[in-house]
């Protein structure tokens, strides 16, 4: 059985992408109010002179009256804002409902309830400010009325209702607007006048697109401001598949007019070109998965700190390179890293002084080493390396990483000093030996270098000073 996916928990949001879409839905409210302000400002110029702005398609009452009421209602729907303004957001919805539904049944019944006609000595005049809006724009603000009811709701029972009512109304408003646009683009030659003010159908883009904004604070439109490799794949593919219909049955209409081109080529050519879009998208969702598949991989097997390998990284891609070098009947070393006195730097100096110096021993194992040796911090204080290296190698590589370690340490002008023990093993070519053992002896030789250590400086500390 079918079920949809759960709300995402609030951590796997996008904090800054919603942000933005919260920034950018305030400042989109603006325009709605601007165009019905140069509706007024239009009206008022006519009722000077008549003649003037002649041409011009300004939104009339009605419009400019559902505008506003939409534009207040998601104003005070904003989710921090109180339970009296969303249930002031809720009415202002349910009027513009209602009103546009009024148009529809002015349509629907071939009547008129009047308004649109003022009494002028007598005589009825069509005033063509008070006129009915047209059909298409009523049903667009139908539709916003109703979604913008379930702008506010946050109850899991209803926010499936919500996001059906939304998905609704986006449908309406594109194929209102998508039609105006086509229409006056005149794609189908047609010279037949367009209904619809173009002021209107901006408004009913923008208080849609700003509803639609809203629901991605709740519901499965939050899919859109996620973290997670769908969401982002989402965020890129929406644009895409929202604008090529609209560009391929343009292309269809304006192509099927031409008589230049036969009927059968002109749909091989559409087809062709839907075809080749349909695959670049596919090849770019393939590959985008692989990517993040990619990195989500990385991050489960390195290290956050040193970028280097952690454990179990190491251990995979340590016992790929022992197999090989058992099939190649090739040396295989591996070194065991132990930081010193890391605790004490930790204690003294604070986490982020110990921080640096397992940084800074990261950075000179990569510096020392080749790409293809296997580099891994698998410990709190403990580096380990493996590669296909001989004895000799093997010490040479030991011996300068103590060189690396003493020319950082002249460098230093305050402590910690970077100090580590080295233990380093050898497989001989052959001798089939697993990487646990050679783990095992790699960290008894290190121990036995700590210890001489310790020995040497208990000796150091136990030797009388010069006499006077």
């Amino acid at each position: 059985m079918f079920n949809l996916p759960q709300d995402l928990p609030q951590d796997e949001l996008d904090s800054e992408i919603s942000d933005r879409l919260a920034r950018a839905g305030r400042v989109i409210l603006y325009v709605p109010a601007l165009l019905v302000l140069i509706s007024i400002a239009g009206w008022l110029l006519r009722a000077v002179d008549p003649d003037v702005l002649q041409g011009w398609n300004p939104m009339n009452l009605q419009a400019m009256l559902l505008t506003f009421l939409c534009g207040g209602s998601l104003v005070l729907s904003h989710p921090r804002y109180s339970r009296a303004r969303h249930i002031t957001s809720i009415v202002l919805s349910c009027f513009v409902a209602l009103l546009s539904l009024a148009v529809i049944f002015e349509y629907s019944l071939h009547t008129s309830f009047g308004i649109d006609t003022t009494n002028v000595l007598g005589q009825p005049v069509r005033n063509d400010l008070l006129s009915r809006m047209a059909f298409q724009a009523a049903l667009g603000f139908t539709a916003l009325g109703v979604a913008g009811m379930f702008a506010t709701v946050r109850r899991p029972a209803m926010v499936l209702a919500a996001d059906i009512a939304t998905f609704i109304q986006a449908a309406v408003v594109l194929i209102v607007v998508a039609g105006h646009f086509i229409a006056v683009s005149r794609v189908f030659d047609s010279q037949t006048p367009v209904a619809t003010s173009a002021q209107t159908m901006a408004c009913l883009f923008l208080l849609s697109a700003v509803l639609v904004m809203r629901r991605t604070e709740s519901g499965i439109l939050k899919i859109f401001i996620g973290q997670r490799a769908g969401s982002k794949v989402a965020r890129v593919l929406l644009p895409l598949i929202l604008v090529l219909p609209f560009l391929r049955e343009a292309a269809r209409a304006r192509f099927m007019s031409d008589t230049r081109m036969p009927a059968y080529y002109t749909t091989a050519l559409l087809g062709a070109i839907a075809a080749m879009a349909s695959t670049a998208i596919v090849i770019y969702l393939a590959w985008r998965i692989n990517a993040m598949e990619i990195e989500v991989h990385d991050l489960s097997l390195r290290d956050g700190l040193t970028d280097l390998h952690n454990l179990r990284g190491f251990r995979l891609l340590a016992e790929q390179a022992l197999r090989l070098a058992n099939r190649l009947n090739a040396p295989f070393s591996v070194l065991f890293i132990d930081l010193d006195d890391l605790k004490k730097t930790n204690d003294t100096l604070g986490h982020q002084a110990g921080s640096d110096l397992l940084i800074e021993v990261a950075e000179i194992l990569k510096s020392s080493f080749r790409e293809t040796d296997v580099l891994g911090r698998i410990g709190g204080d403990e580096f380990a390396v493996a590669g296909q290296f001989g004895e000799e190698h093997i010490a040479q590589a030991a011996h300068q990483l103590q060189v690396s370690a003493d020319v950082a340490n002249r460098a230093r002008t305050h402590p910690p000093m970077l100090s580590f023990s080295v233990g380093c093993v050898t497989m001989a070519a052959g001798a089939g030996e697993t990487l646990d053992s050679l783990l095992a002896r790699a960290d008894q030789e290190m121990y036995g270098v700590k210890r001489q250590k310790k020995a040497a400086a208990r000796s150091k500390a136990a030797r009388p000073g010069p006499r006077n």
